[in-house]
């Protein structure tokens, strides 16, 4: 295979912010890769919380040319690069090119009924409580909202405003983290009087064993827990879900692994996102096919996609067409 990869910066419509700081663009890598005659792509989101950086992130990727020239495949990919942002841009651009050489779509190569529209959530971001209600007025129409929390004692207030704003919506919330033990119970308290459905990651990832001893009315899903199989059987008794995101389990291979296995453990699933285009988006949608909540979101909170991105309707998001992956 001959390998291209570059960085691209993609500004988004204002600034999104949670519990770890504040963005104003996406910072996205792109690897191609060619058999000569189809081209496939991938696009991943190295992340800081992981040690990532877009240079870091090429830089693994380029390292990998000799032996892509060499016929690494697919599946040697799994071995040979651990999982997380540069080995997803990378499995994702060989099932787009695999699925190009074969005429066959990937949903076909990875032996899976044909996508169909999901519902996506809406994400409010973390702010005062006045600025989180009127974003959440702004978008009171969507169906489901993902509230980012995880700032202190005030989160009682947004969830509460948020809700106020937004009395039909189902809610979740993503708390990045951001709780301790000793609010956990008063942050669980507000958002069960808010009607929240869902708390991702309320502690940080290390510090969550308190979580197998409180009672809690709301499934709780592991995030920056979870990034592969091997992160399972320790979620066990802590987290009733875990959200899946194809930049922490290194693409859509390992993805669809860890959807199955967790589903075996009795994990509900849910799909995330990190603040991309949709060509994140498009491999994404087929692991959402089997989940409960979806976010994939990104491209909303963009100024502009790229050509060919997914449709949406509203928070209905379309599959992506074969212009754009897959």
């Amino acid at each position: 295979m001959e390998l291209s990869v570059r960085i691209e910066r993609w500004p988004l419509a204002g600034a999104f912010t949670i519990s770890r700081g504040t963005k104003t663009e996406a910072v996205v890598v792109v690897a191609e890769l060619s058999d000569g005659t189809h081209r496939g792509r991938g696009e991943s989101v190295p992340y800081a919380r992981y040690g990532e950086t877009p240079d870091g992130v090429v830089a693994a990727i380029e390292a990998l040319r000799p032996a892509l020239g060499r016929g690494l495949t697919r599946a040697d990919l799994q071995s040979v690069m651990p999982a997380g942002a540069a080995r997803n841009a990378l499995d994702c651009a060989y099932w787009d090119v695999n699925a190009k050489a074969a005429a066959r779509p990937v949903h076909e190569l990875a032996g899976l009924v044909a996508p169909a529209p999901r519902i996506t959530a809406y994400t409010i971001s973390l702010a005062a409580p006045a600025a989180m209600a009127e974003a959440a007025e702004r978008a009171a129409g969507r169906p489901l909202l993902k509230v980012k929390l995880g700032s202190g004692d005030d989160d009682g207030m947004r969830i509460a405003a948020v809700r106020r704003a937004a009395p039909r919506a189902e809610l979740i919330v993503d708390a990045n983290e951001g709780w301790t033990g000793d609010n956990l119970a008063q942050n669980l308290a507000a958002c069960a009087n808010a009607g929240v459905t869902l708390i991702e990651q309320p502690l940080p990832e290390g510090q969550d064993a308190a979580l197998a001893g409180i009672k809690r009315a709301i499934p709780v899903c592991a995030d920056e827990s979870v990034h592969d199989r091997a992160s399972l059987d320790a979620l066990i008794g802590r987290y009733d879900a875990v959200n899946i995101k194809l930049d922490k389990t290194g693409g859509l291979t390992e993805a669809l692994a860890l959807a199955a296995a967790a589903e075996q453990r009795g994990f509900a699933i849910m799909v995330g996102c990190m603040v991309a285009t949709s060509l994140s988006m498009a491999p994404a949608m087929l692991v959402a096919q089997r989940a409960r909540v979806v976010d994939l979101d990104g491209p909303l909170l963009l100024a502009k996609d790229r050509a060919d991105g997914l449709r949406y309707d509203g928070s209905l998001a379309y599959p992506a067409g074969a212009a754009l992956w897959g």
